[in-house]
């Protein structure tokens, strides 16, 4: 199990046992490279596996009685533990995932960070716990059996949402929860929830107070003991982390074609600032082969075609440094994305309600009509979905059919009526996309090539203080602009005009490769028709994603499944 995890941790390993439990550890050395670092570390009757960085840990260990052997923040997660109990993870600052095995109460204490921007898997097997960073260490104590209901959400979220995987009995533990198991009871709690409101109403105080968070918040995550970089794209999120840095190391990976690139845009940001900038450009690649590689690193089908985009660029930014800073979760708390604009809340006139049986499924005229005429949660499906829930109902295999009662379970479940629209959408993005997209996609494609990524936008002060914007300061819905108080804090920061480039993805041209490979997509689609996954629709013509998605899933079924 240990060795399956050689990738996130090449610099040290090592495995303790006793009669009651087996703790393994592969350890990516960041902080106290000495081997006073050695995991698993232990602490009287408390022995720690741990990924992940406190960044308040010296202020932490300040108020600890000690003593301490070494200059980590796993030894300062033990003292606090033995301090304070399950109480601990309330005063860490940072990314993490632990389990902490207490010998003399043979219990079980395990974390994850409050927003999941570090994984923990678990299971129950023969009367006890096992758990790892991610689902391949518990395959090896058996292969259950698949989880259709899961392969049924993939379809809908283009990942499996947490707490599912595509295994029954196999799990994940949600962000911001604890576990604990102890004489053979297993309990799972929430330990931070955020509360929205609309409180901060004043555009140049926020301003202020966003340049004081920042100004603490950017620097703190870059503490380290080794040379750390910066992901730099053409965007604002990425551009205004690193403005808050002095003269870091940046990273761009461009594209093939120029009108999807946004290489120069990074390029002028980092000539700006005055980074030691380094850029590679993709390049197109046997797509074939790139699905069954992806497929190996996230272990469970996972649909975003941009974890192709951030696997290139941690794979050359790796020979550089150890731990880069990226700018995930801009969007998500600073309302970027589009659907938190007019687009999601406009009502479709009555014409358009009725064309929209007459066009084909799964065209572009046809899935725009769907989220048109939606509302509501179904609308936010629409957007954020793989396929809208009209082309899934005619999509889904009879293997399938009967695998979810509501397919937009995981949606609804954290669709809250009572906030104001944009907290809604805030709201629904931090506890399904973010985590089982974005951050999955970052986690799996940089820890392929032992490259720490650290989102400091995402710390967990930072986004408590967000949820407190009214909506006036966070879009305009004249430009249909959101971001507007970053956008104010960096204009002075970044070179003219970089404000007003338009938004790109990160996302590679996979279907047109897919057209240059004949066969591959129709063969993937013939397998997956074969196995009861899905019916071949007629004037079928998925989008980059569904491309991309539909290749993940059978070549995964390929690999996993014995159907």
């Amino acid at each position: 199990m240990t060795s399956a995890l050689a990738h996130r941790g090449p610099d040290d390993s090592g495995v303790w046992r006793s009669p009651e439990a087996h703790i393994g550890h592969t350890r990516l050395s960041i902080l106290d490279l000495s081997p006073a670092g050695h995991q698993p570390m232990h602490l009287d009757d408390l022995t720690l596996t741990y990924n992940g960085e406190i960044y308040n840990f010296l202020e932490l260990r300040s108020a600890l009685a000690g003593p301490f052997r070494s200059q980590t923040d796993s030894e300062t997660i033990l003292h606090t533990y033995r301090s304070q109990g399950a109480r601990c993870v309330l005063g860490f600052h940072g990314m993490f995932a632990f389990a902490i095995w207490d010998a003399e109460r043979k219990r079980l204490f395990a974390a994850r960070d409050r927003l999941g921007i570090k994984p923990l898997y678990y299971r129950a097997v023969d009367g006890g716990l096992a758990f790892a960073s991610e689902v391949a260490p518990l395959l090896e104590l058996g292969r259950p059996a698949l989880d259709l209901t899961a392969l049924s959400d993939y379809l809908t979220y283009s990942y499996v949402p947490t707490p599912k995987t595509p295994w029954q009995g196999i799990y994940k533990l949600p962000p911001a929860h604890t576990l604990t198991w102890e004489n053979g009871r297993l309990e799972i709690e929430r330990y931070w929830q955020p509360e929205p409101s609309c409180s901060v109403e004043d555009f140049d105080a926020a301003t202020e107070e966003l340049g004081r968070l920042l100004g603490h918040i950017v620097p703190e995550h870059s503490l380290s003991d080794v040379p750390v970089g910066v992901f730099l794209s053409g965007g604002i999120d990425s551009a205004a982390v690193t403005s808050f840095l002095d003269r870091p190391r940046t990273f761009t990976l461009g594209q093939p074609e120029a009108g999807r690139s946004e290489a120069g845009a990074a390029r002028r940001v980092a000539e700006h600032l005055s980074t030691r900038h380094t850029e590679e450009t993709a390049q197109v690649p046997d797509l074939g082969d790139t699905v069954d590689e992806m497929v190996r690193v996230f272990g469970e089908p996972f649909g975003d075609s941009a974890a192709l985009s951030v696997w290139l660029l941690s794979r050359f930014t790796s020979e550089h440094v150890k731990v880069a800073l990226s700018g995930e979760g801009g969007d998500e708390i600073f309302c970027g994305y589009r659907w938190y604009g007019p687009a999601m809340s406009v009502v479709a006139p009555a014409w358009r309600r009725a064309a929209a049986g007459l066009l084909p499924t799964f065209s572009a005229i046809g899935r725009s009509t769907q989220r048109r005429i939606s509302q509501g949660l179904e609308r936010y499906a629409c957007f954020l979905g793989l396929f809208t829930p009209a082309q899934k109902r005619a999509l889904i295999g009879p293997r399938l059919q009967d695998a979810s009662d509501d397919p937009l379970w995981n949606f609804r479940r954290h669709w809250r009526e009572d906030l104001p629209l944009h907290q809604r959408l805030q709201w629904a993005d931090l506890h399904t996309y973010l985590p089982d997209g974005m951050l999955t996609k970052v986690d799996r494609a940089s820890m392929a090539f032992s490259l720490e990524v650290r989102p400091p936008l995402l710390d967990h002060r930072l986004v408590e203080w967000a949820l407190t914007l009214d909506a006036a300061l966070q879009r305009d819905p004249v430009s249909d602009r959101g971001k507007l108080v970053l956008r104010r804090l960096v204009s002075d920061r970044l070179p003219p005009g970089h404000l007003d480039l338009p938004k790109r993805g990160f996302n590679l041209a996979i279907r047109r490769w897919a057209q240059k490979t004949p066969g591959l997509l129709d063969d993937a689609l013939r397998r997956l028709a074969d196995q009861g996954i899905i019916r071949r629709p007629r004037f079928f013509s998925p989008t980059n994603e569904q491309t991309w998605a539909l290749l993940v899933l059978d070549r995964w079924l390929e690999q996993n499944a014995d159907f």
